[in-house]
């Protein structure tokens, strides 16, 4: 049992850790907050006047801003759909013995370690490229006119480039708590004359249920800050279409070099950010709690 002088002396060790962690977080939220209240802009150097709520108010009532926030919530909602219901079916799938198993398993966990501007660029010119790529080939070969994915169908064709990366993920998670499921439950339940259907529904989805809503947690903080993917595809468009959160705050700070505006973006998506994150953990809880 730890004493009160061992538990002191952990806290000491480990305060450097923590203070360098809050220094790392605190310093940079500070200088957003602090330029989103400045008039700011990279081609007027000098003048940084007082702007208030100003900042704030231009950058919701930006044209693009509820464009922007659709495009956030389509995309994560997409990526997460795909995701979380594909995951189970390949944890399902790589639960079962197969020759191969474990080179199996590796293949499909791999595009989870794939940079995402790899990854995109990867897919815009080799798959969804409407005259050299493979998809474009295909319909070509088959009679059909090929698909201009991104010219199309932009944000379905980024959520199909974040899905794949991402798909590796759901997979393992909900593959590791799959193993932990006591088979003899199915056997006992298959020996009283409940069907494939009822077993997955009344046991192996229940068990699944915690592992379901970590991946959902954890997939939906980062899918919140996309930005790679679109940047490499679409640069937002055409126009608007595949504008999210994160790439309008790119545009307003790097591009209309508006540095205050863009800050004020920061805050306003880190506000929204931890609305979804708590709303989350409170499902988690609830579920833990079960």
């Amino acid at each position: 049992m730890a004493t009160k002088a061992s538990r002191s002396a952990a806290r000491l060790m480990i305060s450097p850790a923590v203070l360098l962690l809050l220094g790392w977080m605190i310093v940079p939220l500070g200088m957003t907050l602090y330029f989103s209240f400045l008039r700011y802009n990279l081609l007027q150097p000098g003048a940084t006047p007082f702007a208030g709520w100003e900042n704030y108010y231009w950058f919701v009532t930006d044209p693009s801003f509820k464009a922007a926030i659709i495009n956030t919530l389509v995309l994560v909602g997409g990526v997460l759909s795909i995701t979380t219901i594909g995951g189970l079916g390949l944890a399902i799938l790589l639960d079962r013995p197969m020759f191969g198993q474990g080179i199996i398993r590796i293949m499909v966990i791999a595009p989870f370690f794939v940079m995402p501007t790899v990854s995109a660029l990867v897919w815009k010119n080799m798959f969804m490229n409407p005259v050299n790529g493979v998809f474009g080939r295909i319909a070509t070969g088959l009679g059909f006119q090929p698909v201009d994915f991104f010219g199309q169908i932009p944000l379905a064709s980024i959520t199909v480039i974040v899905s794949w990366m991402w798909l590796p993920f759901a997979a393992l998670i909900l593959l590791t708590a799959l193993q932990s499921l006591d088979h003899e439950q199915l056997e006992a339940a298959e020996m009283d004359g409940a069907s494939r259907w009822n077993r997955f529904w009344f046991i192996v989805l229940p068990h699944l249920a915690r592992a379901i809503t970590v991946v959902i947690l954890i997939q939906t903080i980062f899918l919140l800050s996309i930005f790679a993917e679109i940047l490499v595809t679409t640069n937002g468009g055409p126009g608007t279409a595949t504008t999210n959160l994160t790439y309008l705050i790119y545009v307003s700070s790097l591009l209309q070099f508006d540095v205050g505006m863009g800050s004020a973006g920061g805050v306003i998506a880190i506000i929204l950010a931890n609305i979804v994150a708590i709303f989350l953990m409170r499902m988690i809880g609830k579920n833990l709690d079960v």
